[in-house]
């Protein structure tokens, strides 16, 4: 088979097939005369039938590229720079202009809201039920869009002034005197200045996780910001991912009354500890370091260490952003599902970021082909 003809088989790039090549799935032997490669049409077919493979629609990506976030070696890097030094020292806004725009020192509009604000605050208070911050959340994206008759310019500059617009609307439907007083216990009690900032920050963006997939899908498609975040918000609605924090929350508050029984019924029921271990780091989350130096000294931060002392040696089980964040919340005075609108508010910027990526590539679009298993026609 020429290389062609093996991609086309396979449904892939001939970058892809190379790299075939390089694992050691296939051969390949070079023509002479500086002719192509050719590839063996039985290695060829008994891989199609390993993967299950057809050929794949145009313009279906195998690899998502993107200059936004790296991964690597226990840490996050925003483009380039580390994320956890990143959260020291600078604002959620100039994350924003670095995620978005590339440089920390460009500028964006603040959003002209006069007369949005109200009628979205308005709708969203009178919500049926005991709507959580996150639900509140959804339904304010949802009428900020309704509003914005520019939703659908998709140019870089329209779509950075759509995201702030969006993103400062959010915050503001959540009620009066910013993110602190919709979140607080009390919400007189003064904001302490670092807390936010660093936890925005922190959770802007985490490569292509369950949320950001969904947001880059719903982008590929053409959709507008908004659609964007709102596929966003509901990705993040899961216990695997966004409502996490809660359930960290939940077993803080158990463990603070006596850590030993905390950890001891949660391995007695054979469940993973909340706020413990991660899927992507191997030693220790960095974001959790950042946000519990922010309570020296409180009974939580000693909690923490204990309840991690006491799980040392299982390999992958530290504490993770959700347990830290959860132990700032009680610090704080903090509401127990602070933490999810905290995670949904900040991630909105890489959510944002992403969408920006996946519009200046028009060819691409996402589509996971599905073996049927079911009833075939008689």
């Amino acid at each position: 088979m020429t290389t062609a003809e093996a991609a086309a088989r396979l449904g892939v790039k001939a970058e892809t097939l190379y790299a075939y090549v390089s694992r050691g799935l296939l051969t390949s032997e070079r023509g002479t005369g500086g002719r192509a490669s050719t590839f063996d049409a039985a290695e060829v077919e008994a891989l199609v039938a390993t993967r299950g493979a057809t050929r794949r629609p145009t313009g279906v990506a195998e690899t998502i590229t993107t200059r936004l976030t790296l991964l690597a070696d226990d840490e996050v890097y925003y483009r380039g720079l580390r994320a956890t030094d990143l959260a020291r020292t600078e604002t959620p806004e100039r994350v924003a202009a670095l995620l978005w725009l590339g440089d920390r020192d460009a500028g964006i509009d603040e959003p002209d809201l006069g007369g949005v604000v109200e009628p979205v605050r308005e709708i969203v208070a009178h919500l049926p039920g005991r709507p959580r911050p996150t639900d509140r959340l959804r339904v304010a994206v949802a009428t900020l869009a309704a509003l914005d008759p520019w939703r659908f310019d998709l140019e870089p500059a329209a779509v950075v002034a759509t995201a702030m617009r969006c993103w400062r609307g959010m915050v503001g439907a959540l009620g009066e005197g910013g993110l602190w007083p919709a979140l607080a216990d009390d919400p007189t009690t003064p904001e302490p200045p670092e807390v936010l900032r660093t936890a925005l920050v922190l959770l802007a963006d985490h490569g292509l996780a369950a949320s950001t997939m969904a947001a880059r899908v719903a982008a590929s498609a053409r959709a507008h910001p908004y659609a964007v975040v709102s596929a966003g918000l509901g990705a993040l609605d899961g216990p695997v991912h966004g409502t996490a924090s809660t359930a960290a929350h939940r077993f803080l508050g158990e463990a603070l009354r006596d850590p030993e029984a905390a950890v001891a019924e949660r391995l007695r029921a054979g469940e993973r500890l909340p706020g413990f271990g991660h899927s992507i780091y191997r030693e220790r989350d960095p974001r959790a370091a950042v946000l519990l130096a922010l309570i020296p000294g409180s009974e939580e931060a000693a909690v923490v260490e204990r309840l991690a002392a006491a799980v040392a040696g299982r390999p992958g089980v530290f504490p993770n952003v959700d347990l830290a964040m959860a132990a700032v919340q009680r610090v704080y005075g903090l509401r127990a599902e602070a933490g999810e609108a905290i995670f949904a508010v900040a991630r909105t910027v890489g959510w944002i970021a992403h969408a920006l990526e996946q519009y200046a590539d028009p060819g691409l679009r996402f589509r996971v082909e599905g073996a049927y298993v079911g009833l075939r026609p008689s």
